[in-house]
């Protein structure tokens, strides 16, 4: 850290002060994160156990679970562990560190997600090239490209960070460690940072966003040359994917696309991506998706068959 550094510890607000509502939310955080692990490691167990799962969309589908996992697990297990305690510190080294890796999973996802609409877009517009332009080896390097660009996003947000001076005061008001809460704390001006941070994380979610949303408009006017079957099926996989664009990149938008504010529904918002949709994307994923429904269920009767024998 900076030399000028006085603190070394940071007292984290939480999302909220009454002990009873804190104790409320323990009682439905943890089920939510439990169900993110376990769905998400399902989807990522199934397609790898699976031979019906080999298709690109599904290998890429297999590393967003991960990310999810990943992402919701730099956050949520010491947020609920902190809604059972009465003081909430964290080491000034160790919310760097929380942010390097929120910001790392996060970009990840952004880019998965943006690599999962151009798979639609050439599975839908250029059927029968598909094979040969998703050839495994452009997917490892999309794949390693999505990891590259979350690896070199969080680089320089820490980099910014780690070059502020902390000398007090140490509460960070939120619920766990992100830039614009912890600049807050830095006893210099962040106007020029708070920028750069405008910049390498809102317009990263927004530029993303409008690219999705125009490859969806594409594959969408593509459609009206397919069969019904074939336009039902498509809207089905394009739903899922639409669904989680919106639910993601809507919070993400809100929160990083205006000035810092330190309103609870911010805190609130932020709840919604880092427990809420990671959660929630197994489920639309699975329930939209008969193959990987059959895939489980065959995974699942194969566990219970060898548990009898």
């Amino acid at each position: 850290m900076a030399r000028t550094n006085n603190v070394t510890e940071l007292i984290i607000s939480g999302l909220f002060q009454d002990p009873e509502v804190q104790r409320a939310c323990f009682v439905v955080f943890l089920p939510m994160y439990l169900a993110t692990v376990v769905g998400n490691g399902l989807i990522v167990l199934t397609v790898s156990i699976s031979k019906s799962l080999r298709s690109p969309m599904y290998f890429f589908l297999s590393h967003l679970s991960l990310v999810e996992i990943s992402y919701s697990s730099t956050v949520v297990p010491k947020f609920i562990t902190d809604l059972l305690s009465k003081i909430k510190t964290i080491s000034l080294e160790s919310c760097v560190a929380q942010i390097f890796f929120f910001h790392f999973f996060g970009v990840a996802e952004i880019l998965l997600l943006v690599v999962m609409a151009y798979d639609r877009y050439v599975a839908i517009c250029k059927p029968l090239h598909y094979m040969s332009i998703m050839n495994r080896q452009l997917c490892d390097l999309l794949v390693a490209g999505s990891w590259f660009g979350g690896l070199f996003h969080s680089i320089i947000q820490i980099f910014i960070t780690i070059q502020l001076p902390f000398c007090g005061p140490n509460v960070i008001d939120h619920y766990f460690c992100d830039l614009q809460p912890l600049f807050k704390l830095a006893c210099t001006d962040t106007s020029v940072e708070g920028v750069i941070v405008l910049a390498n994380s809102g317009l990263i979610a927004l530029c993303a966003f409008l690219l999705l949303v125009s490859s969806y408009i594409v594959i969408l006017v593509n459609l009206r040359n397919h069969s019904a079957e074939g336009r039902r099926k498509a809207l089905s996989t394009c739903a899922s994917h639409i669904t989680v664009v919106v639910l993601f990149f809507g919070p993400a938008i809100f929160l990083y696309m205006r000035p810092p504010s330190t309103f609870t529904e911010d805190k609130l918002v932020a709840v919604f991506y880092t427990v809420v949709t990671p959660m929630l994307n197994p489920i639309i994923y699975t329930l939209r998706n008969a193959e990987v429904k059959v895939a489980m269920r065959r995974l699942w009767g194969r566990k219970v068959n060898s548990g009898l024998q």
